[in-house]
């Protein structure tokens, strides 16, 4: 008879929300929001190279002081967050929200230059690529929080 129980019901009504809702908006970090960016830069004009996988590789591991294997594990999970992406790029404010005001104004500034790095990868950056930076920059330029490191 719990299905008569209306706290009941409210409370798995929540819960299948919360666990039903897009992955991507469940970046929590700086790090785990400017890898996800990264990834969304990389696939934004099509599938995702050899090349661009492996310069992100070692981008995670310099920049973000990871080993091989977390580095594996983060392109894995930004990967999977992403999907086709549209989310990100239709979504971006909402996407990055739970850990904006997390972000200090280092990370800030550079989310935004390995957004750049990234996107010149394969060449010239697309204009996907250009847009997704541009509204990463709106979103991120407003940080004003001085000193941090990526956590």
């Amino acid at each position: 008879m719990g299905w008569l129980n209306p706290f009941l019901w409210q409370r798995r009504r929540r819960w299948k929300q919360q666990h039903d809702a897009n992955p991507g908006y469940k970046t929590h970090t700086p790090l785990e929001a400017t890898a996800l960016l990264m990834t969304a830069v990389a696939k934004a004009d099509g599938d995702m190279s050899a090349e661009e996988k492996a310069e992100l590789l070692r981008l995670f591991s310099e920049e973000f002081y990871m080993s091989e294997k977390q580095t594996a594990g983060l392109l894995i999970s930004s990967s999977y967050l992403l999907g086709k992406g549209d989310e990100v790029r239709d979504n971006l404010k909402q996407v990055v929200a739970p850990s904006l005001q997390k972000f200090t104004a280092d990370q800030a500034r550079s989310a935004l230059d390995l957004l750049q790095r990234v996107s010149r990868i394969a060449g010239p950056a697309g204009k996907l690529q250009e847009q997704l930076i541009a509204n990463t920059s709106r979103l991120l330029g407003s940080i004003a929080v001085v000193n941090g490191r990526w956590s």
